[in-house]
């Protein structure tokens, strides 16, 4: 159980990316108060964990309805996980969310950027949501599921911590340490997807041997 734990807390970590969100949150909230902030941040990670406890509660039966295997949509899933990895190695995703703060930070008055990029995209993005839903149909039963939503629930905690200390964050870290710290955890998120790849082909070889052999 603490293993699953470690899993799933690494693959949210890496993913949601708490240190990422910290600069961009601080950029766009540079005009605003300290109480303005903290309200913000708090949204933000509210209605994220809104959105992405929606998807890892009733995902699968999306899928299902759409008629896609939980197979496809492990090879699908971490196909798209490794672009991502590849984006944070290259420091692509980093470029991509900067240009995105930017357009909002030309606005002249403070806007409320709880909901959009903080809480969507940049934190319940297509990473995100495809990481719970293949973690939540890869280990199913109630024990291990919670274990699933414990971790992801204290990857957003963290992330609400980084919100909420941003500046002393980036004082501290500094660009050139952040650049470093987000190339080793895309190293982390391609080895995770390439494993989410090879279970799903290996699943689907299984079962088509079977339904052959019948």
């Amino acid at each position: 159980m603490i293993e699953l734990f470690v899993s799933a807390f690494v693959t949210f970590f890496v993913v949601i990316d708490p240190p990422g969100c910290a600069p961009i949150f601080a950029g766009l909230t540079s005009g605003a108060g300290a109480a303005q902030r903290r309200m913000m941040a708090v949204r933000a990670i509210f209605v994220a964990a809104l959105i992405l406890f929606v998807f890892a509660l009733f995902g699968e039966a999306l899928l299902k309805a759409l008629g896609i295997s939980l197979e496809s949509f492990r090879i699908a899933g971490g196909v798209m996980l490794f672009l991502i990895a590849l984006e944070m190695v290259f420091e692509k995703r980093t470029e991509r969310r900067e240009d995105r703060a930017e357009k909002i930070r030309q606005t002249p008055e403070v806007e409320d950027i709880s909901v959009f990029p903080m809480a969507l995209p940049m934190i319940a993005g297509p990473g995100s949501i495809a990481s719970v839903m293949l973690l939540m149909s890869q280990n199913e039963g109630p024990g291990r599921s919670v274990i699933v939503l414990a971790a992801m629930a204290s990857v957003l905690l963290l992330t609400l911590v980084s919100l909420l200390a941003a500046g002393p964050i980036m004082r501290v870290l500094g660009a050139k340490i952040e650049a470093v710290i987000s190339r080793l955890l895309g190293v982390l998120l391609a080895a995770l997807a390439t494993q989410f790849v090879i279970d799903g082909i290996r699943i689907s070889l299984v079962a088509g041997a079977k339904a052959a052999g019948h």
